[in-house]
């Protein structure tokens, strides 16, 4: 069995190595003002093994933008994500680019997202603008089942894979951040066709609860969870920063990779990192899975 070792973090590693305060934009402000930061983690994550650079566009859409007055720069900041992966993947000589279609409204927030329809024009747009450098979309922290048709119809039409990556509650891997059972995913992706269902951002013990709920699906199935305690209530306010979370201690690479094994074992075959985890992390999960 060959297994596809994910990047990890961007938007942490960026706050990290950036030296400055977070912003609701998390990352992007850090992309601004020193994108060499960003090819920096692209090429550390390479480097650790990693065959996938996602993007640095979770944080790009237009309602994120015109909620910190830069709307303006929606199409730029785009596009420089995408060209620094995909600079990254060619220095490496080997890989592929995920182009990062990040929820819209706020993360863990399904009750800002619209409808199935707009939902699909939004992701159509910003699918329109990275076709051109990436080899495969992936939508992060998808939170419901709506979110995910829209994100298939609207990413769908450009001829490249696409990739659903859901995320959990924390007390309960057996339901998508909505509230619905996270099995109820299963009959989208029969519907909508994307290429590959993944878990994200959630908690490990939570991505192991639903990898296990998700094992019979016919999809090639992922994992990578973030390694935070939990998101706080603090975090679901309007504009929040990362100041809101708190991150747990113990989840070294070798912690992160033994869940990894568990994630495996019920099916996955394309594992990485969300956020606070490193390219240290991503290293040991290439030592022990890349074979």
């Amino acid at each position: 069995m060959t297994i596809t070792i994910l990047d990890g973090s961007m938007g942490q590693e960026l706050i990290k190595r950036g030296g400055s305060s977070p912003t609701p934009l998390w990352g992007l402000h850090v992309m601004m003002q020193n994108p060499d930061i960003v090819s920096a983690i692209h090429d550390d994550y390479f480097a650790s093994g990693a065959t996938i650079a996602t993007t640095n566009t979770y944080n790009a859409l237009r309602d994120r933008l015109a909620n910190n007055d830069i709307e303006d720069q929606f199409e730029a900041l785009n596009v420089m994500g995408c060209q620094l992966a995909a600079k990254a993947r060619d220095r490496a000589g080997h890989g592929q680019v995920a182009g990062a279609l990040g929820p819209i409204g706020a993360s863990y927030r399904p009750d800002l997202m619209p409808s199935v329809e707009r939902g699909a024009e939004i992701y159509e747009e910003l699918a329109r603008i990275q076709a051109p450098y990436v080899d495969l979309f992936i939508a992060e922290t998808v939170a419901s089942t709506d979110h995910a048709r829209a994100a298939i119809m609207g990413a769908g039409t450009f001829g490249k894979p696409i990739w659903i990556a859901v995320t959990v509650a924390d007390d309960d891997g057996t339901r998508l951040r909505s509230g619905e059972p996270v099995q109820d995913i299963i009959g989208v992706v029969a519907e909508y066709a994307p290429d590959a269902l993944l878990v994200n951002c959630s908690t490990p013990e939570a991505v192991t609860t639903a990898m296990g709920e998700l094992s019979g699906c016919p999809l090639p199935l992922g994992a990578y969870a973030n390694g935070f305690r939990n998101i706080d209530a603090g975090f679901l306010a309007h504009n929040p920063t990362v100041d809101a979370l708190t991150a747990r201690t113990d989840l070294g690479p070798e912690a992160y990779a033994n869940f990894a094994e568990d994630w495996i074992a019920t099916g996955a075959t394309i594992i990485g990192g969300c956020c606070e985890v490193g390219p240290a992390h991503i290293r040991e999960l290439v030592r022990r899975f890349a074979k």
